[in-house]
């Protein structure tokens, strides 16, 4: 049987640092991107892929703010997560399925816009601390707190942002057809910039609520409900760290979940950075005794595959 591996792509795998964020450039990237997940797919390997979102909703966020009118108004934040979660996965569809047409792989590549359900309750709805949108100065932020509700916070020394809250993923909406879909050889797409955070109303509906879930949670939940063999979470750097960016930096080739949990406890890995990547590759790991997980760059993903390159996270 295939090995499936869920691909948790990092905002590099879908726009070059540096280039302007035009459609045009953000194609490109993925179409670069489509390269390496097809090489993976000729391995032998059944691939889900999920994806962040952060400077795709961030311009999108710019762009209400500049046309916010009664004429074009302003859409909701989980409004805009499910517009970035179409156009990237509108971008990912098309430049892999031109690269696995190229090869004469027979596969189907599909994008679901995906709900994912988090607890009203969650303590982090108390303490909203994820900047998004534009920079404000103080004055114009209680402005914008008093007419749109917003909690404001200053941003490193850079002006006052909108903050929301970062609430754990409890469940899938969409878990049922993305099955189906994985089951039946389709390469997949979900839980898109770690998923379209709603919550479940008192008569059973769903609400959207204004938050951003951890896109490597998200992908950790993904690949527990597609009994997944291997989690790879791609990010900018080769290997893990301990001391990073220090003189004394140690690379990681591989740890196992205790010694993660140790590097945790010792501050080696930066909240909003390598944290929650560690803390995803160990909840998948210990969910089950043959799983594994791989931390890596996307252009070592391949040979990190073959034990060469990038950090597995293993159990004991």
């Amino acid at each position: 049987m295939q090995k499936r591996i869920v691909i948790a792509l990092g905002g590099n795998a879908i726009q070059d640092a540096g280039k302007p964020a035009t459609a045009g450039v953000q194609l490109m990237a993925c179409r670069k991107t489509a390269v390496s997940i097809v090489d993976i797919i000729e391995k032998g390997y059944d691939v889900v892929l999920a994806h962040g979102n952060g400077p795709q909703v961030g311009n999108i966020l710019l762009q209400n703010e500049a046309s916010d009118s009664d004429r074009t108004p302003a859409m909701p934040f989980d409004v805009c997560g499910a517009m970035s979660q179409g156009e990237i996965g509108y971008w990912l569809q098309q430049s892999i399925g031109d690269e696995i047409r190229k090869r004469g792989i027979d596969k189907n590549v599909c994008t679901v816009i995906t709900q994912v359900v988090v607890d009203k309750d969650d303590d982090a709805f108390k303490n909203p601390t994820k900047p998004v949108g534009p920079f404000y100065t103080k004055e114009q932020s209680e402005t914008v707190s008093k007419e749109k509700g917003y909690v404001m916070k200053e941003d490193a020394g850079r002006g006052y942002r909108r903050v929301v809250a970062s609430p754990e993923p409890i469940d899938v909406v969409e878990k049922e057809p993305i099955k189906r879909l994985v089951e039946s050889g389709v390469l997949t797409i979900a839980v898109g910039g770690g998923g379209i955070p709603v919550v479940h109303n008192c008569d059973g509906t769903l609400k959207g609520v204004p938050a951003v879930i951890d896109k490597d949670l998200a992908s950790e939940k993904l690949a527990e409900i597609l009994d997944a063999d291997i989690l790879m979470i791609l990010t900018a750097v080769e290997q893990v760290s301990l001391n990073y960016n220090k003189p004394n930096q140690v690379n990681l080739s591989s740890i196992t979940t205790d010694e993660a949990l140790e590097y945790i406890e010792k501050g080696h890995f930066a909240p909003g950075s390598m944290l929650p990547k560690i803390k995803s590759a160990v909840k998948f790991v210990q969910s089950k005794a043959d799983r594994r997980c791989i931390i890596t760059s996307l252009d070592a993903a391949n040979n990190a595959l073959e034990g060469e390159k990038g950090t597995l996270i293993k159990n004991d």
